[in-house]
């Protein structure tokens, strides 16, 4: 069956969502906010047993629709009849701070904004990345403070936002990192905050405070960068011209640079954090992927050469399967339409979850187990349905730097895993919070032991 054929166009005006199965949460207004923000998963998955594959919920000041499994992430990824708004879903959180990024576009506007940084993921482009990349990430993690523990997550937070100035901006960020950095923090923290009002000391303010410190740095290197053209992304998007010729305006530059190196360092950070912790849980595995890493012809991979890592990329797909840096997809419906034969009205939140997909027991064996091979050729669990393991998410919003992403994770795991092998405490299990982005709460504090 089809996604098309769940999908249907209602005959009479819906009003609202109530006629769904849910509820409305435990509290008065906030509903399930609470556990939305601390607890997601156990809470998400309790209602879709409860409810079945849609449902409404209610968190985050406003009623939604929830989806659930692959047939569900389908309808709303592929988005045939374009029912679905990115935009409309994204901008109550973001739009006040990461304006003008892809996920803040709908259909014309956000393919032609696609086509044009699409520029920075192209394959040659990509290997001219990992020159790059290879000596800075090696010589970083040389550095690391090792036999004792260390908060994994700020370590590798703050080499990666390096890395993506360098390759994305060709543009060293030195001694204002820290303040670059805590400026991201600070701004992704203020997308779901609940009192949105610029007042000292909340996290709305400081996300706020956040973006004026991120503007501030793009903006003082655009005039360099429009004046003397150079190999560097910034520069060919300080030169590219739309489709009437003409130049983007100093703002789009700054708004699609600022986000490119939000999604470039934050959700590989959350990735990394994730993937280093479960080999910690799993050293085993540490030493499979170290003698395909041995393999190798040389000590400093190239493009071509990370392309023949299976079991590090095994491993990455099923961190992602069981750590999704995004684990929430929103959407507002453009129009009324009918889905799994209920009745959804115009401007209604709905989103999918692939975090939950990735745990449904119908579609994964012992969906808890980290069991890379899962993704091998011999047993292809992912391969059963096309929306299935959706870590990128699907359809014309998939992630851009899904490539790269790939790229970065495999250097950093070859230069950690040459040098050191990773232990955690006993009985250690991360904590961590899935929304926004998947984030370890302690700083993950592993200890690495040089070999």
């Amino acid at each position: 069956m089809s996604s098309s054929d769940y999908l249907k166009a209602p005959r009479k005006p819906c009003a609202d969502v109530n006629h769904l199965p849910g509820d409305n949460g435990a509290l008065p207004l906030l509903g399930d906010t609470i556990p939305f923000l601390t607890n997601y998963l156990p809470m998400s998955m309790e209602k879709y047993r409860k409810y079945g594959k849609i449902f409404r919920s209610h968190a985050l000041l406003q009623k939604t629709v929830v989806m659930v499994g692959p047939e569900a992430n389908e309808i709303l990824l592929k988005d045939q009849q374009k029912l679905f708004s990115s935009k409309k879903a994204w901008d109550p959180f973001l739009d006040k701070l990461f304006p003008n990024g892809l996920m803040l576009m709908d259909f014309g506007d956000h393919k032609l904004n696609r086509r044009i940084l699409q520029a920075a993921f192209k394959k040659d482009v990509l290997a001219n990345y990992v020159g790059t990349m290879n000596p800075m990430i090696a010589q970083r993690l040389a550095a690391l403070p090792h036999n004792r523990e260390v908060a994994f997550k700020d370590e590798i937070k703050a080499l990666l936002l390096d890395v993506a100035a360098q390759v994305f901006m060709g543009v060293e960020i030195g001694d204002e990192a820290a303040k670059i950095n805590r400026a991201f923090v600070h701004a992704m923290e203020a997308s779901l905050a609940i009192v949105k009002l610029p007042i000292p000391g909340t996290t709305w303010k400081k996300g706020l405070d956040g973006r004026k410190v991120l503007e501030a740095f793009i903006e003082q290197h655009i005039h360099r960068k429009r004046a003397q053209q150079s190999d560097d992304f910034f520069s060919q998007f300080c030169h590219a011209r739309d489709e009437e010729g003409n130049f983007l305006s100093d703002e789009a530059v700054r708004d699609h640079i600022i986000f490119l190196l939000f999604a470039a360092h934050d959700t590989t950070t959350s990735t990394l954090c994730s993937a280093v912790y479960l080999l910690a849980k799993n050293p085993e595995w540490q030493d499979k992927l170290l003698e395909e890493f041995d393999a190798l012809a040389h000590s400093a991979p190239s493009f071509d050469d990370l392309g023949q890592l299976p079991l590090a990329s095994y491993v990455m797909q099923e961190t992602l399967r069981m750590y999704p840096p995004v684990p929430v997809i929103p959407r507002r419906t453009v129009r009324e339409t009918e889905i799994f034969g209920y009745r959804i009205p115009a401007n209604t939140s709905i989103g999918i979850s692939p975090l939950m997909t990735h745990y449904l027991e119908e579609w994964w064996t012992e969906p808890q187990r980290f069991d890379p091979m899962r993704f091998s050729p011999e047993r292809a669990e992912h391969k059963k349905h096309f929306y299935q393991w959706l870590p990128f998410g699907g359809g014309s919003h998939k992630c851009i730097g899904l490539n790269f992403a790939e790229i970065q994770v495999k250097i950093v795991l070859l230069h950690l895993l040459k040098r050191y092998r990773i232990e955690a405490r006993p009985a250690y299990t991360m904590p961590y919070n899935p929304v926004p982005i998947s984030f370890p709460t302690d700083g993950l504090p592993l200890r690495f032991i040089p070999r």
